[in-house]
């Protein structure tokens, strides 16, 4: 209920004041507000032990946080707080109702109380009803109910409650709350204290209102009649349309479709692909320009007439131009060179060759992928390269089918369009990094594209055409053959390639990699010179690989270092040798040449990883116990098989080794692969375990700088392993100088570079006695100590002989 204003002797003189934003209250109103403000909180409790009273008034400018009394107006409420109710924020929620309008005389802040205080003047109201005044009433009434014929700001029943009001003050201040909105023109009713002519002016602002609401139908109207009026033209223009096809009138659609149909007479596809296309033009014809089914026929068509069905490069037969390039970017890698080389010659006289399937398989940072580059170079083709590591989609191979808006072909279709050719050379990077899921496997969906027999009629789904890639020449490349499924493995033609050899890096730095640096780094041949005895010592102790991806990092190292010293010291040469070097590259890595670590029960064995080959020291030990073994350092279990049979040997010829049974009943055995986190298996540690076993029993030393690979039998047969050249590379880099591997690899010498050769012994082997006699150190005799003998005379023996001095003893 509205609360009565109180009697003019009552009137409260002085009273809290709480300023609002954007908001006016006038008399007889009511509002519903959220204060937040710490002085408002305080006027608002402090109104309510005055008698539930408090001043409100407007500020001028609502974004003034902090105002001051120069920033609110000067008329205001007086407004009786019906309650407040604290909110969880901390705000008020304060519901008012206006009771009179007040001029504020004065505005002060109680330092005390903490809220604003104002002296209050009411103004006087005149509350007689004069003609005039009825009649302004009636018309306000009249304007009124007109205004909520276009308004929904107020139910239709306010009219008739208003109606009941006679003093035409409260009457003009209830159609302003109702109607008018601008804080501007509340405000200004405010301040009118002369009921007649607040009534006009209300009368006037109203009618205001009804003009832009008027205006506001007009244009609703307008607009919807202009709605109305473009779909007739939507169904009239079809109607026109559909009378000029059968008038043989082109209009740009049509024009459209001719274009495509002339790009597909001039793209020479092959007849299946040509009527697949020419049927999707037929089915675009029929279909609305701009639904989403021609927009799935428009993307099929622009794929099928970009793609080369019959655009092709001339390949530049020349074959001394082909060996230059390929000598000027790769050092070594004879053989992979020589395969494309003959390719060459062989396309020369048949002019018809199948391109072939190549598959580079060695370690990291040995050339794969450049070589690839400089293949197509040298054939004068397009280079195209798509790295499969991670695939699982059969999709990015064979192409998502048109089921869908935004499916497209696989890598390989995309990739033939960015090359513009149908022969270009294709690199498949990583092939053995792929996986498979629910999504299909990217594998075997390599098998048409990679298979001579089936990839002229290659099927990407989108496309729904064959596509012959026979011309295409495709190379693979791998890390290792593990991870390549047996079906696709056997479309590759296989290219090893193992490593280099120090000689070769030393090389490869100095024609490639350190020019390549220099350029990169802005720097001159003559600002920086590094010796080939510091690239020696940067391969030896700063990286330990069977690439030169890391040589290269440690030469672009060196160049920083002396871009920096140019720049800040400006020397004519930066001079970098072996001496200085660590200047550059900090402290070495690694050992020059890490000496075997062979002793009593420690033998040295050979590894192939996919980084290239590693040495492997085996250590034996023994305690009491009762003849049991154990095997760690994160062992695989084929070498935990080789271990074990290793074992079960060395007992059955203890008798030929001079030792007792006894120590196989006795005592427990535990062998044991250093660096234990990183896991190890594979079929050719079984001699190295052997001897560990044996020099373990008997106490004869392994020979120093040896190592040994191969897998054995329990009758004592030494098997062929894999990899040997990477492991006797290894063997070179690590500083071994004999080496002992299967005389089944014998066939593999050839693969390992002369220099290697020289430098190392390699000795064949067929057996596990061979092994033993060339492995452990000889028997001490008289005048001599086992643990330091003569060096025994390797060059010239042949393999399988016993050392000098040694003479197995009987069984």
């Amino acid at each position: 209920m509205e609360p009565a204003a109180p009697p003019a002797s009552d009137r409260p003189a002085r009273l809290p004041l709480l300023a609002v934003r954007e908001v006016v209250l006038l008399p007889h109103a009511s509002l519903s507000l959220s204060v937040g403000r710490e002085k408002s909180i305080k006027a608002l409790e402090a109104g309510m032990r005055a008698g539930h009273f408090v001043a409100v008034t407007t500020q001028k400018k609502a974004a003034l946080e902090d105002p001051s009394p120069d920033d609110l107006y000067p008329t205001g409420v007086l407004a009786y707080i019906d309650h407040l109710l604290p909110m969880p924020d901390g705000t008020l929620k304060a519901f008012l109702q206006g009771v009179c309008r007040v001029r504020l005389a004065s505005i002060a802040m109680s330092a005390t109380a903490g809220h604003w205080q104002a002296e209050l003047v009411y103004p006087e109201e005149a509350s007689t009803r004069t003609p005039e005044t009825q009649a302004a009433m009636r018309q306000a009434l009249q304007v009124f109910e007109e205004y909520l014929k276009l308004s929904r700001r107020a139910p239709a029943e306010s009219a008739t409650a208003l109606a009941q009001i006679s003093d035409p003050s409260r009457l003009a201040d209830t159609i302003a709350d109702k109607a008018v909105t601008k804080v501007e023109d509340r405000q200004a009713l405010l301040e009118l204290s002369a009921p007649a002519k607040r009534l006009e002016s209300v009368i006037a602002l109203v009618n205001g209102e009804i003009e832009i609401l008027t205006l506001d139908r007009k244009i609703h109207s307008r607009v919807r009649a202009q709605i109305q009026k473009t779909q007739k033209e939507y169904y009239l223009t079809e109607q026109m349309k559909a009378i000029q096809k059968e008038l043989r009138q082109k209009d740009d659609f049509a024009k459209e479709i001719e274009e495509i149909r002339e790009k597909v007479k001039a793209a020479k596809m092959p007849k299946a692909a040509e009527e697949a296309a020419l049927k999707e033009i037929g089915r675009l014809e029929k279909m609305m320009p701009f639904s989403p089914e021609s927009t799935v026929s428009r993307t099929y068509l622009d794929w099928m007439t970009a793609l080369p069905w019959s655009k092709r490069t001339k390949d530049k037969l020349d074959l001394k131009r082909a060996a230059d390039i390929l000598a000027r970017d790769h050092y070594g890698l004879e053989k992979a060179k020589d395969r494309i080389l003959e390719y060459l010659a062989v396309s020369r006289l048949t002019r018809k060759l199948r391109g072939p399937i190549l598959c580079f398989v060695g370690p990291p940072g040995v050339g794969k992928t450049s070589l690839g580059r400089s293949i197509a170079e040298a054939l004068g083709r397009r280079f195209v390269r798509i790295s499969l590591g991670g695939v699982r989609d059969e999709a990015e191979i064979r192409g998502h089918r048109r089921t869908y808006i935004g499916s497209l072909p696989g890598r390989i279709i995309q990739s033939l369009r960015k090359a513009k050719t149908r022969n270009p050379v294709f690199l498949l990077d990583e092939v053995d990094k792929m996986g498979m899921d629910w999504r299909g496997d990217p594998a075997a969906a390599l098998l048409e594209v990679l298979d001579p027999e089936q990839n002229s009629t290659f099927l990407d789904h989108y496309l729904d055409s064959e596509f012959d890639l026979s011309s295409v020449m495709f190379v693979c490349t791998a890390n290792t053959l593990e991870g390549i499924p047996v079906s696709l493995l056997d479309r590759l033609e296989i290219l090893r390639f193992a490593g280099y050899t120090q000689a070769e890096k030393l090389a490869i730095a100095k024609a490639h990699l350190l020019p390549k640096q220099v350029r990169l780094h802005g720097l001159k041949e003559t600002q920086v010179a590094i010796s080939d005895a510091a690239l020696e010592r940067a391969i030896q102790e700063y990286t330990r690989e069977a690439g030169v991806r890391n040589l290269e990092r440690e030469i672009a190292n060196m160049c920083r270092k002396a871009a920096r010293e140019v720049v800040e010291k400006g020397p004519a040469t930066v001079a970098v040798d072996a001496e200085n070097l660590p200047k550059f590259l900090g402290i070495p890595k690694y050992q020059p040449e890490e000496k075997s670590q062979n002793a009593v029960g420690v033998a040295t064995g050979l590894a192939w990883t996919e980084v290239g080959g590693q040495i492997l020291h085996i250590e034996v030990i023994s305690y009491p116990g009762k003849g049991e073994i154990q095997i760690t350092g994160k062992l695989g279990t084929v070498m935990q098989e080789s271990a074990k049979a290793a074992l079960s040997y060395i007992k059955a010829v203890a008798g030929r080794l001079g030792v007792s049974d006894a120590i196989f009943r006795n005592r427990n055995f535990h062998i044991h692969v250093p660096e234990g986190a990183v896991p190890k298996d594979g079929p050719s540690a079984g001699v190295a375990l052997a001897t560990a076993l044996a020099s373990h029993v008997t106490g004869r030393p392994v020979i120093e700088r040896l190592a040994m690979t191969g897998e054995i039998t329990l009758q004592g047969r030494v098997l062929p392993i894999g990899g040997l050249k990477e492991k006797v590379l290894a063997a070179h880099r690590s500083g071994v100088k004999i080496v002992l591997f299967p005389e089944g690899n014998r066939k593999d010498l050839e693969e390992i570079p002369a220099e290697v050769q020289a430098a190392l012994q390699l000795k064949p082997v067929s057996s596990v006695d061979e092994v033993l006699s060339l492995a452990l150190m000889p028997v001490a005799r008289k005048g001599r100590s086992a643990r330091t003998p003569a060096a025994p005379d390797w060059k010239g023996r042949q393999a399988g002989s016993p050392a000098p001095g040694y003479t197995p003893p009987p069984a």
